[in-house]
């Protein structure tokens, strides 16, 4: 295939800022607010623990500051919608590019694959996507083109404000995710950019005792790819056919951050 000319480019470009401005082209917003009260991983207590949200004001058009608002803020990288990037996992530490301000601009935005696997998730909570279940989706969508994004849809983002979004029991989290057949073949077989789920990990909940422990992390970061977590809205995409914008901070050295995540969908209903 041949790279488009400059002036076929530009055409499109042009075609896509008239569809965004009259409507024909629909942004889906796939982050949550950022606020104090979004929940975090939770770690085993003799580990780091993932911090929270916090803000701060610092002045508010009054006597510390009597024309402009601002607040500090502070929070772990991993907070809220956020990225996770190679050099986040042990396996992806000697990754080329591997930290957010290293990753190259152009592999962050990206076409979206969205396999919606929201009534095995609502029947149950440790739902284990496997190689087959893709194989399975693929069947009906197409193959997963390389170079994509893959969302997992559970509906899990519906779980939030409830203690049932973390679902803690006392042997750990227990929420939908990948098992290793699945990550091997998404990198492997179909070499994708990135993983995201509405879950606040990549990984099941009970995923340490999967083989390899975390294999959505471990797999992932280790061939280089990248990972959306806490993401809304994948009910609003299609199976196929979104272009995602997931860009986090230009950290120095970042293992990630948090970002709000955007989706180009064709509106429903427009012409072809």
């Amino acid at each position: 295939m041949t790279s488009a000319t400059p002036g076929a480019a530009a055409e499109t470009l042009e075609s896509l800022a008239t569809l965004l401005a009259g409507g024909g082209v629909e942004v889906v917003d796939l982050t949550h607010t950022l606020c104090p009260d979004f929940p975090v991983i939770v770690l085993p207590p003799e580990f780091g623990q993932c911090q929270p949200f916090r803000i701060e004001e610092v002045s508010r058009y009054d006597a510390r500051g009597p024309a402009w608002y601002w607040n500090t803020f502070t929070c772990s990288e991993h907070a809220g919608t956020h990225f996770d990037a190679p050099a986040h996992w042990v396996t992806g530490r000697n990754v080329p590019n591997g930290t957010t301000d290293e990753i190259p601009p152009g592999r962050l935005i990206a076409p979206a694959m969205v396999m919606d696997f929201s009534k095995e998730a609502a029947e149950d909570a440790d739902f284990v996507l496997t190689a087959r279940h893709i194989e399975a989706w693929e069947a009906v969508h197409g193959r997963i083109p390389s170079g994509c994004w893959v969302l997992l849809r559970t509906d899990w983002s519906h779980k939030v404000g409830t203690l049932d979004y973390v679902n803690m029991k006392e042997d750990g989290a227990h929420s939908p995710g990948p098992d290793a057949s699945a990550i091997e073949l998404l990198v492997q077989g179909r070499d994708i950019v990135g993983f995201g789920t509405e879950t606040v990990g990549t990984d099941a909940g009970q995923g340490h005792h999967f083989s390899p422990p975390y294999p959505a992390h471990s797999l992932l970061h280790g061939a280089g790819k990248y990972g959306l977590q806490c993401l809304a809205n994948l009910d609003r995409l299609p199976a196929t056919g979104a272009l995602v914008i997931a860009a986090p901070l230009k950290i120095r050295q970042g293992s990630g951050s948090p970002l709000r995540v955007l989706a180009l969908v064709p509106k429903q209903g427009e012409g072809a």
